[in-house]
């Protein structure tokens, strides 16, 4: 696969012809909606075989060799080139592509209704191929130690067709928040969360194709560090005996003593020895109460996972990834206007409408832009593209963790799923 920035004054056949691939296979591919309408500054994926390289100045077969892991010696060859060449700037190189990392994926999807719509379902067919984990968002735990059930509809049975295991989401959410009181209230009685493992393991057995049970409890006091950790290891001991791995969700933490309540009571030392595996929050910098800015911006993500490597092992890593991005009215003011969830596609569809060009900042790795809507009013949109994603996969890669977990299916974004593909393959656990 080869990731292509659209230039001014470029078309969808030009594209295709400096590739030695059709305009159909690159509209295809990347769901293009217009394709006679490029946006300056859009990331296009070329479907194409390995990938090529044109030529930069300063640039030797050595160079290129050594930066894409060739010997000269292979890259001569395979470009049918002499090891001493003198390449001329421009000149177009063919590089083939790397082998696959194997790794795991996760997707959460979350029904807003109490049946799963068709579009969600939609959705999650077309993202099981790809996924080792298909998590339902969520059951809601009780002071009582109950489950509130999640709509699942035919997500067992999509699952199954793919070869693809559901995870069990069990929250402390409460009337649409995390609620850290009810948090405490099962972490502080034994007989509660006798309770609600009973309650899991039976509701498990019910639908039969959960494979693991994640656990994402939320805005817990700092109190409950302990009990939290304690609570784990029941939880393992309880559901290894059922077959059934044990994960959690971590606050996106840069050390031990990061203060505030989303993340004192999250031990990263503790779950890396306790659980089977755990899922870093690694997004919402940029959120929709927030100002406007990347949501997974490279840096922070990367400290994140630096931070994370310290406490446990990279095999029980999984990067968390948002599928969307955020547009912004302008000015932003904090307890104002909400910024508005959008998908990529979305994104480029407004780059589109309202003639402006996507920039692209190198720091966060993130594309942006800026747009006046029909009112007179500034918006800022930041959004994931290939180059964004391709970051991710690029830490995953050098770290060797153990995959990617994404937040959320349901918003369109098919680079995410040609470049998975062509870079690692999916373990399955059914």
């Amino acid at each position: 696969m080869q990731l292509h920035v659209v230039q001014a004054g470029e078309s969808l056949y030009g594209i295709a012809q400096a590739y030695s691939t059709s305009p159909q296979s690159i509209a295809t591919a990347n769901q293009l909606d217009a394709p006679n309408e490029l946006v300056v500054g859009q990331t296009l994926v070329i479907p194409i075989y390995g990938r090529y390289y044109f030529v930069q100045p300063g640039d030797t077969l050595s160079v290129i060799a050594a930066r894409y892991g060739f010997s000269v010696q292979q890259l001569a060859e395979i470009n049918n080139l002499m090891p001493t060449q003198v390449l001329p700037v421009g000149f177009r190189l063919y590089l083939p592509p790397a082998a696959k990392q194997e790794i795991e994926t996760n997707a959460y999807i979350e029904p807003t209704q109490d049946t799963i719509s068709e579009a969600l379902l939609t959705s999650a067919r077309e993202a099981a191929p790809y996924l080792t984990y298909l998590a339902p968002f969520s059951y809601r735990i009780t002071a009582e130690g109950a489950l509130l059930p999640v709509p699942l509809g035919s997500l067992p049975d999509i699952a199954d067709e793919n070869n693809t295991a559901l995870m069990m989401v069990i929250t402390n959410l409460q009337e649409g928040a995390f609620s850290g009181e009810l948090g405490q209230t099962v972490l502080e009685s034994p007989d509660i969360q006798n309770t609600l493992l009973d309650a899991i393991i039976t509701e498990a057995n019910r639908v039969g194709r959960f494979s693991d049970v994640h656990f994402d409890f939320e805005f817990l006091p700092p109190a409950m560090r302990e009990p939290y950790n304690a609570f784990l290891r029941k939880a393992v001991d309880r559901l290894h005996q059922e077959g059934l791995l044990v994960s959690t969700a971590l606050a996106p933490k840069t050390s031990a003593a990061q203060t505030g309540q989303w993340y004192e009571a999250h031990d990263y030392r503790a779950h890396g020895d306790i659980v089977d595996f755990v899922v870093l929050m690694t997004y919402e910098w940029g959120y929709s109460g927030g100002p406007p800015q990347a949501v997974s911006p490279i840096g922070p993500v990367t400290e994140v996972v630096e931070y994370a490597l310290t406490e446990m092992a990279p095999d029980k890593i999984m990067l968390g990834q948002n599928l969307y991005g955020y547009d912004w009215t302008l000015p932003f003011e904090p307890g104002g206007e909400y910024a508005r969830a959008i998908s990529p596609q979305q994104a480029i569809a407004l780059a589109r409408e309202h003639n402006v060009a996507i920039e692209f900042d190198t720091d966060a790795q993130a594309p942006f832009f800026h747009y006046i809507d029909a009112n007179g009013r500034e918006h800022e949109v930041w959004f994931e593209d290939g180059r964004s994603i391709q970051a991710k996969f690029n830490l995953i890669k050098q770290n060797e963790l153990r995959g990617i977990s994404y937040w959320k299916l349901g918003l369109s974004f098919p680079q995410n799923w040609l470049l998975l593909n062509d870079q690692f393959t999916i373990r399955k656990r059914r």
